[in-house]
């Protein structure tokens, strides 16, 4: 691969106009399909799980009960102090609201409060609701606003009207300008690292290429399929975190080369060939584990995992075909001016003294002065960490996680406080009547059986339908949504159904927006044992395959355990917890969104293999030519440290970034992945990795005779790239290969 690499490299150096002039119009191409095509304003969030008793029974609803199969709102009217809503002038006003909200755009019945029985026992508030003829994802934007216009007549009359309920979501994923801080963040650093705002620009100009490509061609395909909010902004901040990071380990070795004195192209072929290589194969780790969230079954979560994907593999192809382009326009002045502190520091990393280089170098030097310690230290911090998530606690998001001041969220605790929690998400039982002798009979028995179990607060008239034999019956848990309560409520109705059967010889379902929330985080949380199992072991083997070693991939299929557990140890205290949370804005503590562990461990997975080859590689290259475990290990990190230290942060500060943003599951999502990051690249790569190198010493190289001879030799550290370029020979191309005599050990 690093010679397939250097070629192509090389092949956009010399034809750079072309490469910049195709990427031009691919870019133009995907925007012109987005804007054709797609958009934002497509975008859908609506969570299923095909195959679960939730999702078949609400599919069969639609043909069923067509006014209570789509989503619905609530309208929630608060009288001033001091009257009723029941007043006859209020409940004129209430009245003459929904009038006007029956005419709204896609309504498809109201339910007055005093029919529903949805008054509060004070009579300050009353709650109607707004069914909809269409999920949430065929909701038009101003069928919403359209239902606020109509109601806000209320107003006239001194009411405080807010609406609420599933149909407005709990936020939309909007980056809020996080896009741009990650990027100004990113600049400082790449400046601080390079000392030039030229090569700073450079991997920025090529992250941004390649996330407006992906981006643009995830919205463009709004329109033919369902892809949510929190896709597009998951594509977007790992893709700008990996496109930077990517472009940054191989400027940093184009530019350390061009400081030897080496002739531009052929150093823009080597860094792509050497530095590509890493990049590739951790790009395709990331791209793997991302995809693999497929396998989970839940379209949500795929469109997530694939959007994700696509992100990391347009980043890699930039990488190795626009950026070595935008480096031929550069050419030599890149080169670290004379007496500059970026050549200064070129010149400290090729010394062959003993001193160290660099802060990163005399930090890996103190690690492994006294290994034990340092492995038995970090070890009990991270379990420290960690205790938290055995109490972790999943759900997905409601309108109780929205942002304070909005309409949702208003009326979301004014339910809560006024009549009840249970209110905010209602569940639905599908009765099956075509076997009861009598089906009206039965609808009512299921109803008072259902009315007797704990933690249901009211049931209301079943609504039969003759004409298919069904009957449907509201429940009104005493919790909220996503309170445990209310799992329990909805697992106790669903193992009595085999009792209500055998008495009435009807079958029931449970279902509604609470119940299809409760299916999908019991399917993730199945899933996350197996998913997890596939992760490490993927590892193993990539590393395997990689250094040809044993300890190394045990270690850091370890590291990346540990760094995951302390990063959900993390997420629990400041989200579910609540310590420290409104530093973050999170001003209600509550469940972790039920999709961040998956997420989280394909996530992280992909970048601590980005780390650990881009740190070990070097390791393991100083270590086949000299034999020297601990200047091997201190060699890795007098080439390798800075430029992850800078990496690390960069996607630590793309990732926090989003912290801004009022979309409570992206907001645990970017916590996690910056938290996770900075675990994994300072404390475990930078850290526990090379002690345990130490500790280890010849062993951590060692792999038996049988298994050498049987794995395929990938070169990621392209010592055969190495040695054609010494065969080429010539005095450019010697300083950038070792000697002979070097070349030889390794062989």
């Amino acid at each position: 691969m690093p010679a397939l690499l250097s070629r192509l490299g090389r092949l956009a150096f010399r034809h750079r106009r072309r490469v910049l002039a195709l990427w031009l119009a691919s870019i133009a191409a995907v925007v012109g399909c987005m804007i054709a095509f797609g958009g934002t304003g497509k975008l859908d969030d609506t969570f299923s799980v095909p195959g679960s008793e939730s999702q078949e029974a609400l599919d069969r609803m639609k043909t069923d009960f067509p006014a209570f199969s789509g989503t619905s709102a609530q309208v929630v009217f608060i009288a001033p102090a001091g009257h009723k809503v029941t007043d006859p002038a209020d409940l004129a006003a209430v009245n003459t609201a929904l009038d006007a909200a029956r005419s709204a755009p896609q309504v498809a019945k109201v339910v007055d409060p005093v029919s529903a029985h949805t008054i509060s026992a004070d009579g300050s508030t009353a709650v109607a609701q707004v069914q909809y003829e269409v999920p949430q994802s065929s909701l038009q934007t101003d069928s919403v606003d359209a239902l606020k216009t109509a109601v806000s007549s209320a107003h006239t009359s001194g009411l405080d009207v807010q609406v609420g309920g599933t149909a407005l979501g709990s936020a939309t994923s909007k980056s809020s300008g996080s896009d741009l801080i990650g990027i100004g963040v990113a600049l400082i650093i790449l400046a601080l690292t390079f000392g030039s705002l030229l090569t700073a620009g450079i991997p920025l100009v090529s992250a941004l290429a390649g996330v407006t490509t992906a981006i643009a061609g995830l919205l463009s395909l709004t329109g033919v399929t369902a892809i949510s909010s929190t896709a597009e902004s998951l594509a977007l901040m790992i893709g700008l975190a990996v496109g930077i990071d990517y472009a940054l380990f191989i400027v940093s070795r184009h530019r350390s080369q061009l400081a030897q004195g080496a002739d531009p192209e052929e150093s823009a072929a080597l860094a792509v060939g050497t530095a590509g290589s890493a990049v590739v194969f951790a790009g395709l780790t990331v791209v793997i584990a991302m995809a693999g969230l497929s396998v989970v079954g839940i379209p949500y979560l795929t469109v997530m995992g694939l959007a994700a994907a696509g992100a990391v593999l347009t980043a890699v192809l930039v990488a190795v075909t626009l950026l070595p382009a935008l480096l031929g326009f550069a050419g030599a002045r890149l080169t670290p001016r004379p007496g500059s502190r970026a050549l200064r520091r070129e010149e400290a990393l090729a010394r062959t003294d003993n001193r160290p280089a660099n802060a990163g170098e005399r930090w890996f030097r103190l690690v492994t002065r006294r290994p034990l310690v340092t492995v038995m230290a970090v070890t009990a911090a991270l379990l420290a960490l960690a205790w938290p998530a055995h109490s972790l606690r999943l759900a997905l998001p409601d309108n109780g996680t929205a942002p304070p001041t909005s309409s949702q969220r208003l009326a979301y605790d004014r339910i809560t406080q006024e009549l009840g929690p249970g209110l905010n998400g209602p569940l639905l039982v599908l009765a099956d009547t075509s076997h009861t002798t009598d089906p009206t009979v039965a609808a009512v028995h299921i109803a008072t059986t259902i009315r007797d179990l704990p933690d249901v607060a009211a049931v209301g008239n079943p609504i039969t339908n003759p004409t298919t034999h069904t009957a449907l019956i509201q429940v009104i848990p005493k919790s909220a949504p996503s309170d445990e309560a209310t799992k329990t409520l909805v697992n106790t109705i669903r193992a009595d159904e085999a009792s209500i059967q055998q008495q009435t010889g009807a079958t029931i379902s449970v279902t509604g927006s609470t119940a299809v929330g409760i299916d999908v985080s019991s399917k993730l949380d199945s899933a996350m044992i197996p998913f997890a199992s596939v992760v490490v072991g993927l590892s193993l083997l990539l590393l395997l395959l990689v250094f040809r070693s044993l300890v190394v991939p045990l270690k850091a299929a370890v590291g990346f355990l540990l760094s995951t557990a302390a990063t959900l140890g993390a997420v629990v205290g400041v989200f579910q917890l609540g310590h420290l949370g409104h530093l973050l804005g999170v001003d209600r503590a509550g469940p972790v969104s039920s999709f961040l562990p998956i997420i989280l461990l394909a996530v992280l997975f992909g970048l601590a293999m980005d780390y650990e080859v881009f740190l070990v590689s070097r390791m393991r290259e100083d270590y086949v030519r000299t034999r020297n475990p601990i200047g091997a290990v201190h060699s890795g990190a007098r080439h390798s440290a800075r430029v992850v230290t800078a990496a690390a942060l960069i996607m630590v500060g793309v990732f926090a970034a989003f912290l801004i943003t009022d979309n409570q599951m992206l907001k645990q999502i970017a916590f996690a992945l910056a938290t996770g990051v900075f675990l994994d690249a300072f404390v475990i790569r930078m850290t526990l990795v090379p002690a345990i190198l130490a500790l280890a010493r010849h062993t951590a190289w060692w792999l038996p005779g049988w298994l050498t001879r049987r794995l395929p030799d990938l070169d990621i550290e392209g010592e055969r790239l190495h040695q054609v370029l010494a065969d080429r020979g010539g005095e450019t191309v010697a300083r950038l290969v070792p000697p002979d005599d070097e070349l030889s050990m390794s062989r």
